[in-house]
């Protein structure tokens, strides 16, 4: 297959103080509009229940009205927590999906559980072994299976595994490439751990139909603005959501940066904001561009996946923009 886009960018329908939900999707919809313009190969969406910071919690469906605004972008899930779902079901959507925009779906799987015990209990989560899960899917989706999948896939869907730890192990066994992000790509710490991960993926990589050989897309928050404060600035509403999520137990939406500045914090929280600071890279266009180049040659990764958010909009926008012209 194809190697497949370079830069991508992954949005969560992250809602922002004082708007509705539903301008958090609309804001999905119009940053894909944005991405295929300036020259994006790839736009994620992902699965969230029950979290009031994130609006995004049907991917299918999201990934169906974006198919509907866009006509070259890919489009892909990052991901559809498959412990939540049977595979046929699966199958059934992102079949259906690439009725209406073939060969522009990707399928990206994740194992996260639910956000909080009320969230798993309505979820009716129970124990599942994820790589037979995975195999599963791949079997309705290339045909194999015992079971035919209606619509039959009008093009071929790719698998993609989020990976941590075993994660890798089980994407290496069924040959598929992966995503992988925080601690795996030592932004912020000890980097050899997680090149030692990498390197035991690719190693023991069996290469497969769809993925003849490994492939890895690293994923974290990029930032640009005119100057390295202000990019910093732009960090502090997603921090500050992460600080409070470990602290209080709830993953609220983003607030403004004036806002975030004249919280009050705890000696913890302040820890959490700039740990979460840290994993990302944020300043100009030519600072940012040496990060990114340093850290793609260092994981060998064909492509980053942006999982950029910031209370600003026109912010983020200006930010997707420097972007996709620093490695467009």
């Amino acid at each position: 297959m194809p190697s497949g886009p370079r830069l991508s960018l992954l949005d969560r329908s992250r809602t922002r103080a004082g708007e509705d939900d539903a301008d958090a999707l609309r804001g999905t919809l119009a940053r894909a509009g944005a991405a295929e313009r300036q020259g994006y190969g790839r736009f994620w969406v992902a699965e969230h229940h029950g979290v009031p910071g994130v609006a995004g919690a049907a991917p299918a469906v999201l990934l169906a009205a974006l198919a509907a605004v866009t006509s070259t972008l890919r489009l892909g899930s990052a991901g559809v927590m498959l412990p939540h779902h049977q595979p046929l079901v699966v199958a059934e959507q992102f079949a259906t999906l690439t009725a209406f925009a073939p060969g522009r779906i990707d399928l990206g799987l994740g194992r996260s559980p639910g956000f909080t015990p009320p969230v798993r209990r309505a979820l009716r989560e129970t124990e599942r072994d994820f790589a037979a899960d995975l195999a599963e899917l791949r079997a309705f989706l290339t045909g194999s299976a015992e079971i035919t999948v209606h619509p039959q896939p009008a093009s071929a869907v790719p698998m993609h595994v989020l990976a941590t730890g075993s994660g890798l192990q089980v994407a290496a066994r069924l040959g598929l490439p992966v995503i992988v992000g925080g601690p795996v790509l030592g932004v912020a710490g000890d980097p050899e751990p997680g090149l030692a991960a990498l390197a035991g993926y690719r190693r023991d990589f069996r290469p497969s139909e769809q993925q003849p050989e490994p492939r890895v897309s690293i994923s974290l928050d990029v930032l640009i603005a005119d100057t390295a404060a202000e990019a910093a600035d732009l960090l502090l509403p997603e921090a500050w959501a992460m600080a409070r999520s470990r602290t209080e137990g709830a993953f609220p939406p983003l607030e403004p940066v004036a806002a975030v500045r004249a919280a009050s914090r705890t000696p913890r929280q302040q820890q959490y904001l700039e740990q979460t600071a840290a994993m990302a890279v944020a300043g100009t266009a030519a600072q940012v561009e040496s990060r990114l180049a340093e850290l793609l040659e260092r994981t060998g990764a064909a492509e980053l996946v942006a999982s950029s958010s910031t209370f600003d909009r026109e912010a983020l926008a200006a930010s997707d923009a420097a972007l996709a012209a620093v490695l467009g």
